[in-house]
C-alpha cells in the first residue's frame, strides 16, 4: 500500500528543555541541585505542581499533582513557588542561541521552540544532527548550568516534536521516511501530540487502535468518517511527514486572567484586580503598537458557574484607563453578584494605533494616551509597576506574575527584544 511518505531531507528541529521551571530553580540555588524539588503555582498543600525536577520524577511526581500528593510520594521534596523572571531570562538566552543557527525560530511554549532550517539548506555544510549536538553544547554554556534538553529532527513539526519525546531526558532523535513506521510501532495513540482520550475513542470506534493503524488508515476514512472534516486530511498528511502546522496566525486580541488565591465578592477588591489586569494587558497592547475596538470580561465563580460579556466601543482603546473604564462597565452588568474565583479581561478587534490626527488644541483623550506612554517608559526603565494608578496602591502581592501554559502570545514580546 502506497503511504505517500515525505522523502524530503529532515530540516525541522524541535527543542524541549526538560523540567524547565525546576531546573532553572536548581541552577539559581546551588543547595537545591541534585535534590527532588517541584515548582508550583502556590506552595500550599493544594497548590498545583507545574514542574517536578528529574529527581522528583523518579519518585513518581508528575505535573498536575497537588503539593500534598507530591509530598506523599516523596516526603523530602522541596516545594518552590514559580519565579517567571528567571524562566523568561532563560527563554531569551535560548532564543539568542537559536537565532545564531537560523532566522526561522518559533516559540511553542516558554521551554519549547521549533527551528526551521529550510532557508539555511544551501549554506548548511554539515548534518543537522551535528548542528543539534552543537546547540546542546551552546545551551549548556549559555545558561551556565546542568540543563537537560531533548531535540527531535524530522521533515515536519509534528514528527520533530514526536522525536524529541522519544528518549527523555536529554535525547536526540531523528525521524524520516525510513524509520517512521518503526517509531509508530513503539507508541500508543495518546503518545501522539494532539490526540487526547476523546480523539482516541473516536479513532477506536473506526478500528484504529495504534499509531500504525492511524498511519495506514485511508484518507476517505479519516476525512469523511473519523473526523468528518478537513481535520482528517491534515492528520493524513501530518502523520506522513508533510507540514500542515507551520501556520503563524496574526494576533487578534490581548488578554490577562487571574485565579484568585482567596475568592471574594467584594466589588472594591475586584475593581482593583480589573485595573491591574487592564494595566498588564494595556502595556502589552501599547508595546505592540496596537489599539483595540472591543473589550471582554469573564468570571468563573466559586460555585463553578461562569459569566462573560463583550462589546465593541465607539473609540479605539489604547490607554489603560480607557480599557479599565469599559471593562468595569461590563463587569457591573453581571446579572448576579457572586463570589469570584477567576477573573479575566481581554481586548479584541486590534489594529495599528497609528499617529492620531493633529488638532489645534490637544484633546483629553490624546493627553491620556501620552500619559500612558510616559508611564510605560518609566516602568520599563525602573521596574514593573513603579508608577501605577492610585486604585492599584497596596496591590504589590495581588495578581502574581505567571507564565501561561499552552499559549505563546506573551512570548512574542520576548522574541521581539
Amino acid at each position: 500500500m502506497e503511504l505517500y511518505l515525505n522523502h524530503n531531507q529532515p530540516l525541522v528541529m524541535h527543542i524541549d528543555l526538560n523540567s524547565c521551571f525546576a531546573t532553572v530553580e536548581q541552577q539559581a540555588y546551588v543547595h537545591l541541585r541534585g535534590k527532588p524539588i517541584v515548582v508550583s503555582a502556590y506552595t500550599t498543600p493544594n497548590g498545583c505542581v507545574l514542574s517536578p525536577s528529574m529527581e522528583a520524577k523518579r519518585y513518581g511526581v508528575k505535573t498536575g499533582m497537588t503539593n500534598r500528593e507530591a509530598r506523599m510520594l516523596c516526603p523530602q521534596v522541596v516545594i518552590r513557588s514559580n519565579d517567571p523572571p528567571k524562566v523568561r531570562d532563560v527563554h531569551i538566552k535560548l532564543k539568542r542561541i537559536f537565532k545564531d543557527y537560523s532566522p526561522d525560530v518559533f516559540p511553542k511554549s516558554i521551554d519549547e521552540a521549533v527551528i526551521h532550517f529550510e532557508s539555511m539548506e544551501r549554506v548548511l555544510k554539515r548534518e543537522l544532527v551535528d548542528v543539534a549536538v552543537e546547540i546542546k553544547r551552546s545551551i549548556q554554556a549559555g545558561i551556565r548550568g546542568r540543563v537537560s534538553r531533548s531535540i527531535g529532527i524530522a521533515p515536519n513539526r509534528f514528527l520533530a516534536k514526536t522525536a524529541a519525546s522519544l528518549k527523555k531526558p536529554d535525547g536526540l532523535e531523528v525521524i524520516t521516511h525510513r524509520n517512521v513506521e518503526e517509531v509508530y510501532g513503539g507508541l500508543t495513540l495518546i503518545d501522539l501530540c494532539g490526540i487526547n482520550e476523546r480523539y482516541q475513542a473516536r479513532l477506536n470506534i473506526h478500528g484504529i487502535f495504534t499509531p500504525l493503524d492511524f498511519l495506514h488508515a485511508p484518507l476517505p476514512l479519516l476525512r469523511e468518517r473519523v473526523f468528518q472534516s478537513v481535520v482528517g486530511y491534515y492528520w493524513y498528511r501530518r502523520l506522513r511527514g508533510w507540514e500542515v502546522d507551520a501556520v503563524e496566525f496574526e494576533r487578534k486580541s490581548f488578554g490577562q486572567d487571574y485565579a484568585l488565591g482567596k475568592t471574594t465578592a467584594d466589588p472594591q477588591v475586584l475593581s482593583q484586580l480589573i485595573m491591574k489586569l487592564c494595566e498588564k494587558m494595556g502595556r502589552r497592547l501599547r508595546k505592540a503598537g496596537m489599539a483595540a475596538n472591543g473589550i471582554h470580561v469573564s468570571c468563573l465563580y466559586h460555585d463553578y458557574t461562569h459569566w462573560h460579556m463583550g462589546r465593541m466601543v465607539s473609540r479605539a482603546m489604547y490607554a489603560t484607563i480607557e480599557l479599565y473604564r469599559n471593562a468595569q462597565l461590563l463587569f457591573n452588568r453581571q446579572p448576579e453578584r457572586k463570589v469570584v474565583a477567576k477573573l479575566g479581561v481581554s481586548c479584541y478587534g486590534v489594529q495599528p494605533a497609528g499617529t492620531p490626527q493633529l488638532e489645534l488644541f490637544e484633546t483629553a483623550g490624546e493627553k491620556v494616551r501620552k500619559v500612558s506612554e510616559a508611564v510605560d517608559t518609566l516602568n520599563n526603565r525602573y521596574g514593573e509597576f513603579v508608577v501605577t494608578p492610585a486604585i492599584m496602591m497596596g496591590m504589590e502581592n495581588l495578581i502574581l506574575d505567571r507564565i501561561a501554559f499552552g499559549s505563546v502570545k506573551e512570548l512574542e514580546d520576548l522574541y521581539n527584544m
